[in-house]
């Protein structure tokens, strides 16, 4: 849209100036003096200040500029009636914005050759009068006609970039459908393989600690083991988290504050505030594994008695809100701590904020924001 209107500016520009060139050269001769030169020049600069130094919005008509330009046309028209052509130099490029000022147009140039025609030979006859009004007829369908045709372009113009900008949704779309897919394909890879693996090798070093209670090597073998299957368990939840297949954000975050209170006896409880609208299945997953992060370490380290999950979804942000008022930690101590390094990182990519706010004693709060984009 925007090429098409600077091209369309072009073309109005070299309009007038060779249009003004053309009908005031042959009269300026022939007229001789100051003030017909004084009023062409005033005419260019006029149209300059207001086209050439400034750019007027698409499709607007400066009322002002069209008064100017017609008081100086009618002091050239004034002057000597060869000036009389000179108007379109003022009004035509404006016949195809408004259809009204093409009808000006015509009508100036018809009374002004009516008046011409009867200042020279002091009658005009109704053959005249007849011709001028044929050819003004005329003229004023072709306005009309060249202004349909540039609304059917502007229209054209604005249904490609409507269609460009769907198709840019579109491949945002497929993208995101494509990096879902292949979290997919590597959840499944890691749960057949290393999940699997580490599931063998815990069951074989069971029984052989069963033969051998007191080896202490086989003791740490098993607990090396065991962290490292949950360690491929929790990968595979964050690749593929199936908490939102059944409700979405809100009922897993119910679900996980659900879980905490019965697993660890916490008074854990979600709040979810403001209208619920379907966001990016992708955005879900991050806010998601956020939560499950921040509820780790609650378990882990906070000795918490109460737990808020708060999902805010406000007009332009998803917000979610993880307060605990347990033990508290110095966040600047912390900053370079793996978990919330990863936390940090899902917001970041995209294109959201993560802030931890915590005082020792008195209880920790995550705080994670994403764009609200919907799905």
């Amino acid at each position: 849209m925007e090429s098409w209107e600077r091209s369309r500016r072009r073309w109005q520009h070299a309009f007038f100036a060779s249009w003004l060139v053309l009908t005031s050269a042959g009269p300026l001769m022939e007229v001789g003096q100051v003030l017909p030169v004084l009023l062409v020049g005033g005419l260019a600069a006029w149209y300059a200040a207001w086209f050439v130094l400034r750019t007027p919005p698409s499709g607007d008509v400066p009322l002002p500029y069209v008064l100017g330009g017609g008081l100086l046309w009618l002091g050239l028209f004034a002057v000597d009636s060869s000036f009389l052509v000179v108007c379109l130099s003022v009004l035509v490029p404006y016949c195809m914005d408004a259809v009204r000022v093409g009808l000006v147009a015509v009508v100036s140039c018809a009374g002004g050759w009516l008046w011409h025609r009867y200042h020279e030979s002091g009658s005009i006859t109704w053959t005249e009068i007849a011709i001028t009004a044929l050819i003004a007829i005329s003229a004023a369908t072709a306005v009309g006609y060249f202004y349909s045709v540039a609304r059917q372009s502007a229209e054209r113009q604005r249904l490609i970039d409507r269609l460009q900008a769907a198709q840019e949704a579109r491949a945002v779309a497929e993208r995101q459908a494509g990096v879902a897919a292949e979290r997919q394909r590597l959840a499944r890879d890691i749960h057949d393989s290393l999940t699997q693996g580490f599931a063998s090798v815990v069951m074989l070093l069971e029984a052989a600690q069963e033969t051998s209670p007191d080896n202490k090597h086989l003791t740490q073998a098993l607990r090396a083991a065991r962290e490292n299957l949950a360690e491929s368990r929790r990968v595979v939840r964050a690749l593929r988290p199936g908490e939102l297949d059944e409700g979405g954000l809100p009922e897993a975050l119910r679900r996980l504050s659900g879980r905490l209170a019965d697993e660890t006896g916490i008074e854990a409880h979600t709040v979810i505030t403001g209208t619920l609208r379907p966001l990016d299945a992708h955005a879900q997953a991050e806010l998601l594994r956020v939560a499950q992060e921040a509820v780790a370490n609650v378990r882990r380290h906070a000795r918490a008695e109460q737990v808020t999950l708060t999902l805010s979804y406000m007009e332009d942000l998803v917000v979610l809100d993880v307060h605990d008022d347990g033990d508290g930690f110095d966040p600047e101590r912390a900053a370079s701590g793996h978990g919330l390094l990863i936390m940090l990182e899902r917001m970041e990519q995209l294109g959201g904020t993560l802030l931890v706010e915590s005082t020792s004693g008195e209880g920790t709060t995550v705080v994670a924001s994403l764009p609200a984009v919907a799905r």
